[in-house]
């Protein structure tokens, strides 16, 4: 499989253009409790099948940034409905599936939309056709976008819910293998699985960056984001019910520890600046 897609030589300017786009897709998982790292595990994912799959560094690293920021339409869905802890019921779960075209029409004017379009908007359609926003089948759905979905899909059950508890990557692997040429494509998929039994995405599941294992409010569930520069003794505070934590350290790490009192106002984490740059360094001069 060839690269087609290139991004401009305009350096600074191409570059501050990536880093908005990635900020803006960072905000928009921030505002999700329960989802904290998907965005970061979705890339890592990504990279290992595109790989895989044969495909040139360039193109990898734009399939990457593509699954960092194929949610990015989940902006125009309201907290109501992103910030649930249950289950979605059929009305709600009509207004998320219309994430792929909201993100379609934020990325619609931008310079650097067409390296991740496809999969903005075809994440979530299946090779038998039942899938949206579109119903696409088959190779009418674009690769890039078939992979990302596959590393989604994989993500979404081995992530822990308020409702559920997150898959066993052999079992969450087991159930690619039989929808794989029905939900996902039947090459990708396969090769995802053989991937997952080697291995490949133990270091991946179940954390928010390399070396980060994500941590979880003893309250309601939520993930408590931990950056690479977060130190014993700093604070940090559930996105959902907004009982206050401090690390402490822990069998060489940090755990977060509850102080027994609330922060004062509900809020969003800062961004994590290093890991956006991390990636930025990455992505940026593969794509240039």
């Amino acid at each position: 499989m060839e690269s087609t897609t290139t991004i401009p030589h305009d350096g600074l300017v191409q570059t501050g253009l990536l880093r908005s786009l990635m900020l803006m897709a960072w905000i928009v998982e921030a505002r999700d409790p329960y989802t904290g790292g998907h965005l970061w595990r979705v890339a890592r994912m990504a990279e290992a099948l595109g790989r895989a799959s044969g495909l040139a560094e360039e193109e990898v690293r734009r399939i990457a940034l593509a699954g960092f920021l194929h949610d990015i339409g989940k902006i125009g869905v309201p907290d109501a409905i992103l910030r649930k802890p249950g289950k979605l019921d059929d009305d709600e779960y009509a207004v998320i599936k219309t994430h792929p075209s909201i993100g379609q029409r934020i990325l619609a004017q931008h310079p650097l939309a067409h390296l991740v379009m496809d999969v903005v908007l075809c994440h979530h359609e299946t090779p038998d056709g039942r899938g949206y926003p579109m119903a696409l089948a088959a190779n009418d759905i674009p690769m890039d976008a078939r992979l990302i979905g596959i590393c989604d899909a994989f993500d979404a059950m081995t992530s822990t819910r308020p409702y559920r508890k997150g898959m066993a990557i052999g079992g969450a692997l087991d159930i690619i293998e039989k929808a794989a040429g029905r939900q996902f494509d039947a090459a990708l998929a396969m090769r995802f699985v053989a991937l997952g039994r080697d291995g490949a995405f133990d270091h991946i599941v179940g954390h928010s960056e390399e070396g980060i294992p994500l941590g979880a409010c003893a309250s309601c569930g939520p993930v408590i984001q931990r950056y690479k520069s977060t130190q014993a003794g700093d604070h940090a505070d559930c996105p959902a019910c907004n009982a206050r934590y401090q690390w402490h350290p822990s069998g060489g790490g940090l755990k977060a520890v509850a102080t027994g009192k609330m922060h004062g106002s509900l809020g969003m984490p800062l961004p994590d600046t290093s890991l956006l740059n991390t990636l930025l360094s990455e992505w940026a001069p593969q794509l240039a």
